[in-house]
This record gives C-alpha cells, sequence and structure tokens, in this order.
C-alpha cells in the first residue's frame, strides 16, 4: 500500500471517526453556556461515578517546553503547551462556576458550562497526585472535561494538555488533516512527562499541595498512543510505518526520522527508564497497536497497572490493535474493558449543540450509534477513579470494582439473571465485557 494511498484511507477513516449527540438544542443566546450533564438520578449510574467531597477548581495554565524538534523546521523549538489544570478547591472558595470555550473541527465556538471555579484557592488539607490528562488528533484540553472534574473532586490534581500541531484549532481538518501528525507521534508521550514533571518538580500554584510520589496518565486514542508509550512501551517503527505515518519518501530521511520516532517513556532513548511516580495508565481507544508502532519485547516489560478501554467496532484503532497491546502488557495488574459496538469516539463529552447542526466532519468527533454518550462518559468516570484510587492512592477496597466477571451482560441461569457487575445496579452493567489478568478472588 502505497504512502499516499495510506494516509487517503486514514483520512477517510478519521472523518468518520464519532462521538456523542445530545437532545439540547442549539441556543438562541450563544453567551449561554451550553449544559452537557443535566441532572440524573443515582439510580441508573455506576457508583464511582458519584461526585467526591471536594468542590473544584480550575486553572489553565501557559507552560513551555525549551528547545524541542520541531518537524517544521527539522530544527530545535521552544514548545508551548497549554494546559487545564482541575483541582480540589479550597473549604473557603465561593465563587460562581466558570465555562470552557473552544472550536469544532470546521473552526465552530461552543461554550460549555462547567462544574468548577475558575482560579481559586486549592484546598491546603492535603495532598494530591497528579493525573496528566491526554487528548486525541485532533482534540483539545477539555474534550475530557468531565474526568477531570470528577477526578478533581476526589482528591486529585488533573493536568490535561492542548498538544501543540494536535487540536482543533491547529490543525485544518478538511484540506490539510495530517499537517500536525508528525508532530503528535514525537511530542505525545515528550508533552505527558513534561507536564508530570513540570507539577512535581518546578514551582507552581499547587506545589505545596502535589503528592510528589505517586501519579497516574489517561490518554485517549493518540494520547494513549502516548501514554503506552510513557509507561515503558517503546514505538518501534520500521522504515515503511516511518515513510507511512510522516509522508516522506527520502530514503536517508526516512531512516532518520526512524531514529527520531522510536524513543521511549517520555523522549528517552538510551536504557530508558519509566518515571516511577507513575502507578496507574488508562488507555482509551489508543492508536497504534494496529500497525505495531510498539516494540513486543518492552511492552512485555510493562510494570505500571493499565487498564485499556475500547469498542469492539473500532476502526480507527483497531479493536484487534487495541487487544493485542493488552495482551502484549506484562503488567501483573492489567485490564480490558469492551463496550460492545461502539466504535472509537469512547472518551469525548457529549457533541455541543454547534456540532449537532453542523456537518459530519463536526458531529463525527462525537457520535456514537450504539451508545449514548452520557453512559460512556459516566462508565469511564467509575472506572478511571476505580483505577487511580486502588493502584495510585492504594486504596484497596476500590479494588474491588476491578475485579469482574467477564460479561456484563446478566444472562439467565436457571431461570435468574447473573449477578451485576459490583458498583453497577442490577441490569445497568449490560453491553460491557472485562478482562483482566488476575484470576477473580470472589
Amino acid at each position: 500500500m502505497t504512502t499516499t494511498h495510506t494516509l487517503k484511507a486514514l483520512s477517510k477513516a478519521l472523518l468518520l471517526a464519532t462521538g456523542c449527540l445530545t437532545a439540547s438544542a442549539v441556543f438562541a443566546d450563544q453567551k449561554t453556556p451550553e449544559q452537557l450533564y443535566p441532572p440524573l438520578t443515582s439510580d441508573v449510574l455506576p457508583e464511582l461515578a458519584a461526585k467526591g467531597s471536594y468542590s473544584v477548581g480550575v486553572q489553565t495554565l501557559d507552560l513551555i517546553n525549551p528547545a524541542q524538534f520541531d518537524p517544521a523546521t527539522q530544527g530545535e523549538k521552544d514548545r508551548p503547551l497549554k494546559v487545564e489544570v482541575w483541582y480540589p478547591a479550597a473549604n473557603s472558595a465561593n465563587a460562581p462556576l466558570t465555562s470552557y470555550s473552544d472550536i469544532t473541527r470546521t473552526g465552530k465556538a461552543f461554550t460549555l458550562q462547567a462544574d468548577a471555579m475558575r482560579d481559586v484557592a486549592i484546598n491546603n488539607k492535603e495532598h494530591y497526585p497528579v493525573i496528566v490528562l491526554s487528548h486525541g488528533y485532533t482534540g483539545y484540553r477539555t474534550i475530557m472535561y468531565y474526568l477531570g472534574e470528577h477526578l478533581a473532586s476526589h482528591g486529585y490534581i488533573v493536568a490535561a494538555i492542548d498538544h501543540t500541531d494536535s487540536t482543533n484549532a491547529d490543525v485544518d481538518f478538511k484540506n490539510a488533516p495530517f499537517s500536525g501528525f508528525f508532530s503528535t507521534l514525537i511530542n505525545r508521550s515528550r508533552d505527558q512527562q513534561f507536564v508530570l514533571n513540570y507539577f512535581n518538580e518546578q514551582n507552581n500554584f499547587a506545589s505545596k499541595q502535589v503528592d510528589n510520589k505517586s501519579a497516574g496518565i489517561i490518554g485517549y486514542s493518540m494520547g494513549g498512543f502516548g501514554a503506552v508509550n510513557t509507561i515503558g512501551g517503546c514505538y518501534d517503527f520500521n522504515e515503511q510505518t516511518t515513510a507511512m505515518f510522516t509522508g516522506i519518501k527520502d530514503p536517508a530521511q526516512i531512516k532518520h526520522v526512524q531514529q527520531l520516532l522510536n524513543s521511549c517513556a517520555g523522549g528517552q532513548y538510551k536504557n530508558p527508564q519509566v518515571d516511577t511516580r507513575i502507578k496507574a495508565m488508562v488507555a482509551f481507544a489508543p492508536w497504534g497497536g494496529q500497525h505495531n508502532l510498539f516494540n513486543a519485547s518492552a511492552m512485555q516489560n510493562i510494570k505500571v497497572p493499565s487498564l485499556y478501554v475500547a469498542g469492539s467496532l473500532d476502526d480507527i484503532s483497531g479493536y484487534e490493535g487495541i487487544k493485542n497491546l493488552y495482551n502484549q502488557t506484562g503488567s501483573t495488574d492489567k485490564y480490558l474493558l469492551t463496550y460492545k459496538n461502539a466504535r472509537h469516539n469512547i472518551a469525548p463529552h457529549p457533541a455541543p449543540a454547534i456540532a449537532q447542526s453542523s456537518s459530519e466532519l463536526d458531529i463525527g468527533h462525537y457520535y456514537e450509534p450504539s451508545w449514548s454518550m452520557r453512559t460512556l462518559n459516566e462508565t469511564n468516570k467509575h472506572f478511571a477513579l476505580a483505577m487511580m484510587d486502588c493502584h495510585v492512592k492504594g486504596i484497596t477496597s476500590q479494588c474491588e470494582y476491578l475485579d469482574l466477571p467477564q460479561n456484563g451482560d446478566q444472562a439467565v441461569v436457571n431461570g435468574k439473571p447473573l449477578p451485576a457487575w459490583h458498583g453497577f445496579d442490577n441490569r445497568f452493567s449490560t453491553g460491557m465485557d472485562w478482562q483482566q489478568a488476575k484470576p477473580r478472588t470472589k
């Protein structure tokens, strides 16, 4: 398959990637933030989707990672990164709830209602692990804001990155959809590690409250591609895949770029060492496994507890590719959650109204044909918190939510349905499968 043909095929697949349709109408007053999560009774939600005991603060930071390789110039350049940070707010914090503004893939602006207060003081009663949150290609730092707010309400500092060259604002997805792909391949894991280092090692508003011994990472699609690398899944591009995903044709340059791409654990090359602070990883629909872009031996040496989340019909990252990543991962504690009949967009927030009234290029970033995005989001909140509480904070009782039978459909045996998954009410774990490395304890 030629490079041109492959890029066109991947372009078509990306255009068909889907996410979430809500019932909200287009707002007459565009200044009014959209509420994507109206109240919903807890009777139908998994237990760990409930909001935590902390009010949530949020700040936007502009960071600079100095002297990074720039694919556009083939030289070094300071790399700017905008980061949205959610955190437990001080008990005295009393400010209006803020909002998040961004644009769709075709550049249509929208504003979403937040459940967080802008720029309030951090709660100084505890120390909180940092969780890095990494979007896909393309995306934006608030595309999983529901996870950022949720984890912060349970005592985490969540840092979500706008990956430069890889956001909706950076990429003309209609006319030049792969303009930022080379940068994404090189920088995704580097960005994640840089942001984690910043909060743990540099002076910032949360410095005194960071638990600098424990951290986690969550990535979606290309964010998952980076997250697997960050925990030790070294890249293994060959000459063909290097040419395929960079568009480079010169053989000498292909070999040079191949060496550049094959880094590990945040940009390391010789004897890479995974950051020992990282205690858990969640990868939603991680890309790359379908193209064998990870070194099999390195994958077997991964020790970080890992949760892979996939749609059984994912045609962007490939369900078989995601399963291969799960199977190759050497972690003693590893899990695979499958949303049956879901495609690729299992992680974004529901579609804003402007995307619903636009083209497939916009709604296709959010829409899932067989699933409610609200259901996916609430379930993601449940399992992400279970992973972080169990493996990052070491709360052993939370590990029970990760010890499940394979099928959540509660098949009827002898006239009675099998028990529901732990944390789910009767009949509300349907449509999901679960795999885990350790045998069930119950």
